[in-house]
C-alpha cells in the first residue's frame, strides 16, 4: 500500500511539546526527518533515532537523525524498546498502526518515571468526517483525515483513554484548529444532534473543531 506522501516540514505544536532536555529521542513515522532536524536545532546534544516503515523515507531522514531504522512498530522485536530512550515521538502514526495500545504499553514499560511521549493524532469527530458519514461519503484519500493508510480512528475522549490505560498521565492535549469554511454552517446541526442524543451539546461542537489533538503524556513520577 502506497504510504502518507513524504513531508519536509515539521509539526510546530508537536515540536513545541518536546521537552528540551531530552538525551535520548525516538520518533515513530520520521518521513524526511524534518521534526528532528528542527529539534536538534534548539537540542544539539541529544542522540536522536528516526524510523519509518518507507526506506525511501528513513534515506531522507539519515541528513537529519543520528542513527535511522527502516521498522514495522507492530512487529517490532521487544528488545526494540530497551534502548532508554526518555522521549517518544508519534507524529500522526499510532492510527496507521494494527495495535497502538500494545505499542503504549510497550513504551511505557521500558520508561522511567519522568519519561515522555508525544504525539499528534487525528480528530475522527472533526465535522467533516460527521458530514460525509451524514450522507454516505466515506471514501478514503491519499492524505489527511480519510488517509488510506489510517487502521484506527480517534476521538478526544478516545486519545485520554488510550494513554490512560497504557499507564501515562496526560498534561497536555492541544487542538490543532484551522479556518475552515463550512463549519459554522455545520456547527448548529452537530449541537443538535447532540441534544437528541442527551449529551452535552457544546462539548460536541467543541470536539467537532479541531483536525488533530497533539498529546505530552508522562511517566508519573513514582511509578515502577
Amino acid at each position: 500500500m502506497q504510504q502518507t506522501p513524504v513531508h519536509e516540514d515539521s509539526n510546530p505544536d508537536l515540536l513545541g511539546v518536546m521537552p528540551l532536555h531530552a538525551r535520548r529521542i525516538v520518533e515513530i513515522g520520521c518521513s524526511s526527518g524534518a521534526l528532528a532536524r528542527d529539534y536538534k536545532l534548539r537540542n544539539p546534544g541529544c542522540w536522536y533515532l528516526g524510523c519509518d516503515i518507507d526506506a525511501s523515507y528513513v534515506d531522507l531522514a539519515r541528513r537529519h537523525c543520528d542513527e535511522v531504522k527502516v521498522l514495522d512498530i507492530d512487529q517490532a522485536p521487544e528488545n526494540f524498546y530497551s534502548m532508554g530512550a526518555d522521549v517518544w515521538v508519534f507524529g500522526d502514526t499510532l492510527e496507521h498502526m494494527k495495535d497502538p495500545w500494545a505499542v503504549l504499553r510497550r513504551v511505557r514499560e521500558s520508561m522511567q518515571p519522568g519519561g515522555v511521549v508525544v504525539a499528534c493524532i487525528p480528530n475522527a469527530q472533526h465535522w467533516s468526517v460527521q458530514v460525509r458519514l451524514n450522507v454516505g461519503e466515506f471514501r478514503y484519500e491519499a492524505s489527511g483525515l480519510l488517509d488510506r493508510t489510517h487502521l484506527r480512528w480517534f476521538t478526544r475522549k478516545t486519545i485520554l483513554q488510550m494513554f490512560a490505560e497504557a499507564g501515562f498521565a496526560v498534561d497536555a492535549l492541544i487542538p490543532r484548529v484551522f479556518v475552515e469554511p463550512g463549519y459554522d454552517v455545520v456547527a448548529p446541526v452537530i449541537e443538535e444532534l447532540a441534544e437528541v442524543s442527551g449529551a452535552d451539546p457544546r462539548e460536541a461542537v467543541l470536539d467537532a473543531r479541531p483536525l488533530q489533538y497533539v498529546i505530552r503524556a508522562t511517566v508519573p513520577s513514582g511509578a515502577s
